[in-house]
């Protein structure tokens, strides 16, 4: 099993290039997918910024009851990942997007305007259904228009999108938040601005770029790997052709057609019972598992503590998170320029060990009662070290490796286990911190990049360059 990149390596053959006049089409189809990702990362983040203003207007008092409407997103998010399977089989990867497109627009009016703390809740879940379905879908519709040479930077600019909307939301917070009183009492807040009206305008921006999502999902091709699938070659040759002309559309619909006739009459469950397509399954749920047991959620987490024990102001709190939004866009930036050159695997190594050795540090830090920059710095360099890495890398690997005929099953499989493995950290992380301390818990999370590191050098093989078919050949 470690020498399956060896295999990948073997089976790799040149891809066909593309026209420089037809790349603009292509960047344009990817960058509508993209906005999926942009509103995945925007309704993910915005409820912390109306966090105390909503809990003011609806009375929201309990411990339970604010954990529960800051929470409830997540059972959306699993529902919408396991449906994303049967949804982009069925209505394709643009219709399925055009799903997703629909239910932000909806939820973003929902959730604004929600008279009722059920109807907020609903409609925080129904915009969770909308990240699910997202969170599958745009990196595995990118992937597939994308030609080889430049399919990686074609999916990272999915997680630029996401980082993007996450800064976006951070930033809409901000603005639209007016100064409050220190020492505002809950009624005070509720019946200031803020509380009535404020919160609603922080939800409802989300509508905005929902509505470009619908509008440029219906201008898309639809996935050619998708149209071949159906049996619709016809459709998918004039797909090829207006994403890459006519050459580039001879030669990538000739490698579908072996990938597909080397498949013929196999179904879902056949697929999946080969022992090599279960092995690519397992490791595409291990990477989605790990992007998220990497610990990157510690950090920010503690993101507020930390920027106070380097000597900042409360006040400067949502200043300083947008900092970290900055960082985090920035080197999300650089994967874009190595995620080619470099190469997945070596990407996805590097982030495991930078990760383990920024944790060693940092949990010395805390043990040895150390404050001040060293910590700060080396927050900043964590945030850095998995925007460049696992965070882009791991959805470029997840929407590659799997095979044309399953790829929307097991997208669905890994996306569904990554907001699992989100759940459960969100769950056993106060669990952790309060028995071991915040030195250990950053040691704990170390130990699992470690581990991460070797399951990746024996087990993921690099697909920089490869087609999709290329990758899906050397694997049989």
């Amino acid at each position: 099993m470690h020498h399956s990149h060896e295999r990948i390596e073997a089976g790799h053959q040149a891809a066909p290039a593309i026209p420089p006049a037809s790349t603009h089409t292509l960047w344009l189809a990817a960058a509508v997918s993209a906005l999926g990702g942009l509103l995945f990362g925007y309704d993910w983040v915005v409820i912390g910024g109306a966090k105390p203003f909503y809990e003011a207007y609806f009375g929201l008092v309990e411990p339970s009851r604010q954990a529960w409407a800051m929470s409830c997103a997540l059972i959306g998010c699993l529902a919408g990942a396991v449906a994303s399977g049967v949804i982009s089989e069925r209505l394709g990867r643009r219709g399925g997007l055009l799903v997703a497109a629909a239910i932000f627009a909806g939820s973003a009016v929902g959730t604004a305007w929600a008279a009722s703390v059920d109807a907020f809740v609903l409609w925080r879940i129904v915009g969770g259904v909308a990240i699910g379905l997202a969170s599958g879908l745009s990196p595995m519709y990118i992937a597939e228009i994308a030609p080889a040479s430049i399919r990686g930077r074609m999916v990272c600019l999915n997680q630029i999108a996401i980082v993007a909307g996450i800064l976006g939301a951070q930033i809409v917070n901000w603005l639209i938040a007016e100064p409050v009183a220190a020492g505002a009492t809950g009624a005070q807040i509720a019946a200031s601005w803020n509380g009535t009206t404020g919160w609603r305008w922080m939800f409802a921006a989300a509508g905005v770029p929902a509505v470009a999502f619908i509008v440029g999902a219906l201008l898309i091709p639809e996935s050619p790997r998708w149209l071949a699938g159906r049996g619709d070659w016809d459709g998918a040759q004039r797909a090829l052709r207006r994403l890459g002309g006519v050459a580039y559309a001879e030669r990538a619909l000739h490698a579908i057609r072996a990938s597909l006739q080397a498949s013929t009459g196999r179904g879902l469950r056949e697929v999946l019972a080969e022992p090599r397509f279960v092995r690519v399954l397992a490791i595409g749920v291990v990477l989605a598992v790990l992007q998220q047991w990497c610990g990157i959620n510690v950090i920010f987490n503690y993101a507020q503590e930390i920027f106070a024990s380097a000597g900042y102001a409360v006040s400067d709190t949502l200043f300083n998170i947008v900092i970290t939004g900055v960082v985090n866009c920035v080197f999300t930036l650089v994967a874009l320029g190595t995620v080619e050159r470099w190469g997945r695997r070596r990407l996805m190594l590097l982030g495991c060990a930078g990760l383990a050795l920024i944790y060693l540090l940092l949990g010395g830090c805390y043990l040895a009662g150390w404050q001040g920059w060293p910590l700060l710095l080396l927050v900043v360099l964590a945030i850095a070290c998995y925007a460049m890495t696992i965070a882009p890398v791991t959805w470029v690997a997840l929407s590659e490796i799997f095979p044309n005929e399953a790829r929307g099953a097991c997208m669905a499989v890994a996306t569904t286990a990554l907001w699992a493995a989100c759940f459960l950290l969100t769950y056993t992380f106060p669990l952790i911190n309060s028995a071991m301390g915040t030195g250990m818990t950053f040691w704990v999370y170390g130990a699992i990049c470690a581990a991460g590191y070797v399951f990746i050098f024996r087990c993921l093989p690099e697909t920089s360059g490869k087609s999709l078919e290329e990758i899906e050949k050397a694997w049989r």
